[in-house]
This record gives structure tokens, sequence and C-alpha cells, in this order.
């Protein structure tokens, strides 16, 4: 490809061409290039579109498709030599278009700016990243439904401040994050629809004289409808925006559920075994095995939201309609993506080969007075107590059973019933920890048929 200079690009109008700093400072060649399959989509469409309405001849259409095509073809195969001088995707494009068929190429840009372009092109390219995120997120939801599936039953420790509150199952706690990444899924889809109109035919900020079907356009693009104003298509970036929000908050959620799996698998708690396959030794303790996937998935939410914080902070004081300023749009979108997308694959894999170590959540689910609230319930149930009053009594047989090294089912009834005469010998039924974790029967409990039910709920969703 024959290198142009920016300066032939524009004509008569500027005497000099950019020096190197200029050049450098307005290029985005370097990073734009990665939606070069969307760039030439668009013209695709552009270009039947302009034919159909008489704007240009169906052999200038069928010269710009095949040529297209080829330059597609010379890109995907790596062959395609970017030029800086060209500054973006579409004039590197547009450059080599017109090497291989001529005059033509120059019939491409009629009725359209490279402000409705890059907004088309980037709008695509989100949007693929949207459906890759939904679909990511889909297969992480199904590796957490089997293992949900697996341990419906199993009792552990729930927390609250990271302290023991009441047992819970294995597939109750697997179902809180298929909960989270379901909302995920629902905020990329939301996202999806809003930002799912064509800004193809705005042109620079004021649409065109020429006579062009913006529908069509839409509709070859998969797009539901074009923008309705010229003015807002061209420097909206809201969906670019909404993409990051939602990546953040994503994010979020897979570094809150690293986060557990970093305390699960220590040797403190040995609640999860992760594999080896994300997991890493040390190169000085030989007994390490270091959840190093998972740290880096909690790490991935700073970069993320930075991203979303950075685009926020450049289009906050834009006037209508284009500024240049938009071209920093691209890198924050597409290094979230990328870490996110990397973040999303990663914590599916974990989760597929990570083994619950069922001995040791059960033999926690009953540590730290975890079916203290069964009992207090217990005694508002069978002795009319007021709440209040069994939380009292409750946290005094606590107190008598932490001052004897005991839980509360090793309590006798007498040391009990000195603490509240009325207590009888049933009161043992509720103390354990599988009696707790049945008794939840509530929607949306930790009662094992209420986990199954909500799993098969989720199957049903995701089928």
């Amino acid at each position: 490809m024959t290198k142009t200079s920016s300066n032939a690009m524009w004509g008569g109008r500027f005497a000099a061409g950019p020096d190197a700093i200029m050049e450098a400072i307005n290029a985005s060649i370097g990073y734009d290039k990665r939606m070069a399959a969307q760039d030439i989509q668009g013209s695709r469409a552009h270009a039947a579109m302009l034919a159909a309405q008489g704007i240009i001849t169906d052999t200038d259409a069928a010269a710009i498709r095949e040529g297209l095509l080829t330059v597609l073809s010379e890109i995907e195969a790596g062959s395609f030599e970017f030029s800086t001088a060209l500054e973006d995707i579409h004039m590197n494009v547009e450059a080599r278009l017109k090497e291989i068929i001529g005059e033509p190429a120059g019939r491409l840009h009629t009725a359209r700016s490279r402000n409705d372009q890059v907004a088309t092109d980037f709008r695509l390219w989100v949007r693929d990243q949207i459906d890759a995120a939904i679909s990511g997120l889909n297969a992480l939801i199904r590796a957490l439904l089997t293992q949900a599936e697996a341990g419906a039953d199993w009792v552990m420790p729930g927390f609250t401040h990271l302290q023991t509150a009441q047992p819970v199952t294995w597939g109750h706690h697997m179902m809180a994050y298929v909960e989270m990444f379901g909302r995920d899924m629902s905020r990329f889809s939301d996202a999806r629809a809003r930002m799912n109109e064509s800004p193809l035919g705005s042109a620079a900020l004021a649409g065109t004289s020429f006579p062009i079907d913006r529908h069509m356009t839409a509709e070859a693009l998969g797009f539901d409808r074009p923008t309705a104003n010229s003015l807002d298509a061209v420097s909206d970036r809201d969906f670019a925006l909404e993409f990051l929000a939602a990546s953040s908050i994503c994010a979020m959620h897979l570094s809150r559920f690293a986060e557990e799996l970093v305390i699960w698998s220590s040797a403190q708690f040995r609640f999860v075994t992760l594999s080896d396959r994300f997991s890493t030794g040390s190169s000085i303790m030989p007994q390490k095995k270091n959840p190093d996937a998972a740290e880096l998935i909690r790490a991935k939410v700073g970069r993320i939201f930075g991203s979303n914080v950075a685009l926020m902070m450049v289009m906050k004081g834009l006037p209508l309609a284009y500024s240049k300023d938009m071209q920093e749009d691209k890198e924050q979108v597409f290094d979230a993506a990328d870490n996110l997308m990397l973040a999303l694959a990663a914590m599916e894999g974990m989760v597929k080969d990570m083994s619950a170590n069922r001995p040791s959540l059960e033999a926690a689910a009953g540590s730290g007075f975890s079916t203290a609230t069964d009992l207090a319930d217990w005694l508002v149930r069978a002795l009319n107590m007021p709440f209040r009053d069994a939380h009292h009594v409750t946290g005094a047989l606590v107190a008598l059973a932490e001052s004897k090294g005991c839980d509360l089912p090793d309590l006798t009834l007498a040391d009990m019933q000195g603490v509240h005469g009325a207590i009888t010998d049933e009161v043992f039924g509720v103390l354990g920890v599988q009696n707790s974790v049945a008794s939840r029967v509530s929607y949306g409990g930790t009662a094992p048929a209420q986990v199954r039910a909500q799993i098969a709920r989720w199957q049903e969703k995701l089928a």
C-alpha cells in the first residue's frame, strides 16, 4: 500500500502538512484499526444504499463492494500496511480502496462524514462486545449452576461482616452469584437495545442534501432504526459509557467472587481447592499454591472502572456536535472490553475446575453459634415469646456457651433452663445446621428445595 500524506487527503485547504508531533497526537490508526471489519461493513451498506437511491451507479457500487472485500481480506491476512499519515482506519481503508479500484473509490464518501462514519463503526464494535459479554456471562452462569446443583444440600456458614451468621447451603451461595451475573446480563441487554440505532447518514452534524435512505442502511447493519437527530447522533457516546458502566458493575461482581475464592482457598478456610490451571507456585516457598487468577480478576475492576471515569471526563464538557476530544473514547473502551472478557473467561474456568470441600464446609457451618437465630425463632414459636425477649434470652445462652467453651447444641437442658425455665428438650431439634437450612423455606431461602427450584428456573431461562 502506498503511503499518502495527510495533507494530500485534505486537498487545497492547507499549504503544509502537520509536523511529526501533530501527526502523532492526531493519529488514531494505532488503535482504531480494531474497527476495520465494522468500518468496511458500514461502507458496504452505505455504497449499496447510494446505488439503490441512484446517487452512484451500480457499476461503481459493485467495484466498491468488491474492493472493500479485498481490503478486508488483506487486513485479516496481516498484509495490509497501516499508515499513521492517513490518521485513522477510515482514511486507511479509503486510500487502499482507491489504489485497488481507482476513481469509484472517491464516490464512497458521498453523503457521509467521518463523524457519522466513526459513530457507526464504534456502535457496531461495542454492540459486538456486548454480545460477547452476554455470551461470557451465560457460560459463567452455567458453570455456577453446575456447582449449585452438586451442592444444593451441602451446608456451609453464611457470613455477615465476614463473621459466622447463619448456616446456608453451598448451592444457595453459588446461586447468589447467578443472580448477580444475571443482572449483569440484563444490563448489557438493556444497553444493547438502547444503542441499537444507526448514526449513518447524519453526515458531519446536519444531515445531507442527498436523497439517502437511512432506514435501508440501518436495516442492513442490523440496527432497529436510524437515529432521530443528526446533531446528537454524531456527538453521542452514551452507548460506550453504558457499556463501560455495565462492565464496571460486572467486574465488581467478579471481584467480590474472586475475593471469596482467595479466602476460601486459604489454609485457614479450606472451603475450596482451585485447580492447578488457575494457580501458581512461589519462587521460594515450595508449599505455596497461590490463587493468582482470582487475585488478577479482583484487580481488573480498577482498570475497567478507570476507563469508565476517564471517558466520562472526556465527554463531560463537550459542546455539540463532534470534537476531536472524542477520539480519546476508543482506547478506554477497547482496554475495558479486553480485560472484562479475560476476567469472565478466567472466572468461568475457575468455577468449572474448583472443588468444594464438603467436610470443611460442614464443620465450619456449625461453628460460631450459627444456629442462634434458629434458637430465637424457636422461643418465639414454641413459647410465644416476643422476638426482642427471645433475642435477649438467646444472647444469654450464647454467652453461657462461650464461657463453657462449647457451642449451643452442647449445652444441657439444665443449662438452658437456668437461663429460662420454660425451655424444653424440643429446642435441640432446631439447633443442628441441617435442620436450620431445611427450615428456611421462604421463597429465595437457603432450603435445598428452594435452591433446586431456583436452579430449575435459571436452567429454563437460559434454555
